[in-house]
């Protein structure tokens, strides 16, 4: 289950009152530098991690050993998990609403809500792998930005936007943390561009082809 976020369940359960059945989560972007945001990635994050038989036996277990690990207290939620694995066969119970991917959205508006259809404590740990679009997001936002003041000087110095989309060419392979940031990153790159040296984001497109298929 990617561990992703460990005990945050467990708080829950502890911090919501006993008669709590639903709730929702929703991620907007406010404190960013550009009036305008473009969204992307949350399908590749939705059919890698979510899709599916997500939950299995073996991985509760293993979940189980590495929460009383870390916290040295006996406080994994293994009621709940095998209630989802028993009841929908480790799908999860959750309604995920998005505007469409590649979409330009004003700032400070709603890009996309999770809501659980039961176990509410599990909107949390679902928030935890979703919030992982504000990178894609964030590079597609400021792609963007470069690729307007760009048009705008090649317009003014040629009189036309001819190979525009090759004026800013992808290097980032260097400067990331790891092999998936650096596929990603440079996928992103191209919802705006077309050059790129970063060869991780041709296998990572393909990868989240099949991943929709």
């Amino acid at each position: 289950m990617e561990h992703a976020a460990a005990g945050t369940e467990f708080n829950i359960l502890l911090q919501y009152p006993p008669n709590t059945s639903i709730k929702t989560e929703n991620t907007r972007l406010k404190k960013v530098k550009y009036e305008e945001t473009i969204f992307y990635w949350l399908q590749y994050i939705l059919n890698k991690y979510l899709k599916g038989k997500v939950i299995t036996k073996e991985k509760i277990q293993e979940d189980k050993v590495v929460y009383r690990e870390h916290f040295q207290d006996d406080v994994f939620n293994e009621k709940g998990w095998n209630y989802i694995l028993e009841k929908c066969e480790g799908h999860l119970l959750i309604t995920v609403k998005a505007v469409p991917e590649g979409s330009v959205i004003p700032r400070g508006n709603v890009l996309f809500t999770t809501e659980n259809m039961e176990c509410y404590w599990l909107t949390n740990w679902i928030e935890k792998k979703e919030r992982g679009s504000w990178y894609p997001i964030t590079v597609a936002t400021n792609s963007r930005k470069q690729k307007k003041i760009l048009a705008k000087y090649l317009l003014e110095t040629s009189g036309s936007l001819e190979g525009l989309e090759y004026k800013l060419h992808d290097f980032g392979y260097r400067g990331v943390s790891s092999q998936e940031t650096a596929g990603i990153g440079a996928s992103t790159h191209w919802v705006n561009f077309k050059g790129s040296d970063t060869v991780a984001g041709t296998a990572l497109i393909k990868k989240k082809s099949r991943y929709e298929s």
